[in-house]
């Protein structure tokens, strides 16, 4: 996959960022080509090479048209995660590995579901918080609008969405 400066990309489990640069740089005698990638939540400086662009998972922002099919992931019913902690918090992590902003999504609905029946261990009230930071970014700059509202607007879809989880299973 090629990018170009200006491009808006997500990298895995950072979130949103612009490629600023390509570069070549000299990786123990072997030259290499990178992007520079800023990335939109901490301003930090990534250098990813452009061979392992697949590998990391880099891609490209999603398009305005993804937006509805995440909010109606987010709007789906509840359902009950994995018992062992251990054995969640590990699939959890392999769907945030991926990038992908609909596996993100998965492991947030997860987590609110449990957060609203028993408390997070501090592991995965931090995933929680990641998953939620990473698809307010990518969907407020894909919307173009400002992070506070689409985070109103996610927190509303969740607890409608726990709220008919509860009625349909009582």
């Amino acid at each position: 996959m090629d990018f170009h400066i200006g491009d808006k990309v997500v990298y895995p489990n950072h979130g949103v960022g612009i490629i600023e640069e390509v570069s070549n740089r000299s990786v123990n005698g072997t030259p290499e080509e990178f992007y520079m990638l800023r990335i939109h939540s901490n301003s930090s400086l990534v250098m990813v090479p452009t061979a392992n662009v697949k590998s990391v998972g880099l891609r490209r922002i999603i398009k305005k048209g993804d937006v509805d099919g995440l909010f109606k992931l987010l709007r789906e019913d509840f359902y009950e995660p994995e018992a062992d902690w251990k054995g969640r918090y590990k699939d959890h992590s392999e769907k945030m590995r991926t990038g992908s902003i609909f596996q993100v999504a998965e492991v947030l609905k997860n987590l609110v579901y449990l957060s609203y029946r028993k408390s997070l261990s501090f592991r995965e009230k931090r995933m929680l918080d990641r998953a939620k930071q990473l698809i307010i970014c990518e969907v407020a700059t894909v919307r173009g609008l400002n992070e506070k509202s689409v985070e109103d607007q996610i927190d509303r879809v969740l607890s409608e969405a726990y709220s008919r989880s509860v009625k349909t299973s009582a």
